[in-house]
């Protein structure tokens, strides 16, 4: 990211970096889930990657932020089905909840050894050849990927649904959800009444949806869901932590590379200890599931994730890499043990019928969260920065702060300016770790009031 913005001089854009490929990824994920129903699971993920090896591609070709953020849409619509329909065969596979949490287990192992082989990877690529190439290495992976499934994957029998797909239900979906995004990453550059227009407009878009959704065969999202309480727990508890985390996986590597002047290899290799405690987290939620009950569970992931936060909170301007690596590890636990739990509570908690639509919305809503917080983050980042610029009285720019998080531009940098410029930086990032704190502590709310509802269901059923 610091190498693209510094290239492309988007650092203003960055939250649509991220923003855009979640928000494709929330918008496909209940057609890819539909999709599925009808033509199988195998075609509709061979499908998803085709879309993300497309879009891996244009990234690649970017020679704007523009051109890249369109081409990041496209992506995170195959992203939208590659994440998403693998938890809903293991549904499908592993009836049993416990067989299922050491199957969630070994596909945390398998994502924990990517994402430590990828920012060590990743950040060569970029220090050696260029930023360019770490799209470009996703085509061969990405057909890879559907050529296994291919061989591999055997199709159950397909029972296909007789109703029409849900087309303006998805429709609706969408331009609801971009008019709300659009809204919000334009707080603190455009015009208030703009703002709250696109706001507006995507209320009543989703509004018109959700009248809609009563009445169609088979909906995109089904109405029925919002009526299960402990549905509504697990959906909101995903919202709020991964809201959280989308903070520290995008800023930490900024963190160490804008402050600490680290390459991006450095940077990127913050992500390795949560990925190894990842595996650990996740793992560790079957054999905890013996003594402890599924929101104790959660607890324990909560408040591990809070940690982390707490730690970046203190982390000064100076702050050692090695303490941004131990905070790296507890969020890596902590989201290993939520998502782990809260997936499979999630498909317990759904009616059988549900259970695929079910798995496809907490994927729509962790992708939305974790959208919508990247626009807010970017939003507190941004106005960050342009008060230190202010601040500044013209001796700091905006283009001066694009080059500070890149190892390959930050030379050309005066000097004696770099102490005042990574005061500004750090000021937003605080910021923004300063919020996800917030975030999580009202999912440790949310959590504790569950944990009662749970003791009181316990109770009435003894």
């Amino acid at each position: 990211m610091p190498a693209i913005t510094a290239d492309l001089h988007g650092i203003e854009l960055i939250g649509w970096i991220v923003a855009i490929f979640l928000l494709g990824t929330a918008v496909s994920t209940p057609l890819w889930s539909k999709l599925g129903e009808r033509a199988g699971n195998k075609f509709a993920y061979q499908l998803a990657a085709i879309f993300f090896v497309l879009g891996s591609f244009l990234q690649g070709m970017a020679p704007n932020m523009v051109f890249l953020i369109i081409a990041r849409a496209i992506a995170g619509i195959g992203n939208g089905g590659m994440v998403s329909l693998p938890y809903i065969i293991y549904a499908q596979l592993y009836r049993n909840p416990r067989k299922r949490m050491r199957t969630l287990g070994f596909a945390s192992a398998s994502y924990a050894t990517a994402t430590i082989i990828g920012p060590l990877f990743g950040g060569y690529i970029v220090d050696t050849f260029s930023w360019h190439w770490i799209f470009y290495i996703n085509v061969p992976i990405g057909l890879l990927s559907a050529v296994l499934v291919q061989i591999f994957f055997k199709k159950p029998r397909l029972v296909k649904r007789q109703a029409p797909v849900d087309y303006l239900g998805a429709s609706l979906l969408a331009v609801g959800l971009i008019l709300l995004l659009s809204g919000t990453e334009l707080i603190g550059n455009g015009s208030g009444w703009l703002i709250a227009a696109l706001m507006l407009a995507g209320v009543v878009v989703l509004g018109i949806m959700m009248r809609f959704e009563k009445s169609a065969s088979d909906p995109i999202i089904p109405t029925r869901l919002f009526k299960n309480t402990n549905l509504l727990v697990d959906f909101a508890l995903f919202a709020i932590i991964w809201g959280a985390f989308i903070g520290f996986v995008v800023y930490a590597p900024m963190w160490a590379q804008g402050l600490l002047g680290t390459t991006a290899l450095i940077g990127g290799a913050t992500q390795i200890p949560g990925s190894v405690t990842n595996f650990v987290g996740s793992g560790l939620v079957a054999p905890l599931r013996r003594v402890l009950t599924p929101q104790k569970v959660i607890a324990l992931g909560t408040w591990t994730l809070i940690v982390t936060f707490v730690i970046m909170v203190l982390l000064g301007v100076h702050g050692a890499y090695w303490l941004i690596l131990i905070a790296a590890a507890f969020e890596g636990f902590g989201n290993g043990m939520c998502f782990n739990e809260l997936q499979v509570k999630v498909q317990e908690d759904a009616e059988l019928e549900d259970l695929p639509v079910a798995t496809s919305f907490s994927f729509l809503i962790r992708m939305l969260s974790q959208t919508f917080t990247t626009a807010i983050f970017s939003v507190i980042m941004n106005h960050s920065l342009r008060a230190g610029v202010l601040h500044s009285h013209g001796h700091i720019s905006m283009g001066m702060l694009n080059k500070l998080s890149d190892s390959g531009t930050v030379g050309s940098l005066p000097q004696h300016l770099l102490p005042a410029m990574r005061v500004i930086l750090h000021h937003g990032l605080h910021n923004i770790m300063f919020m996800g704190l917030i975030l999580l502590l009202v999912a440790a709310a949310l959590n504790l009031w569950a944990l009662r509802k749970e003791r009181q269901a316990k109770v009435a059923a003894n």
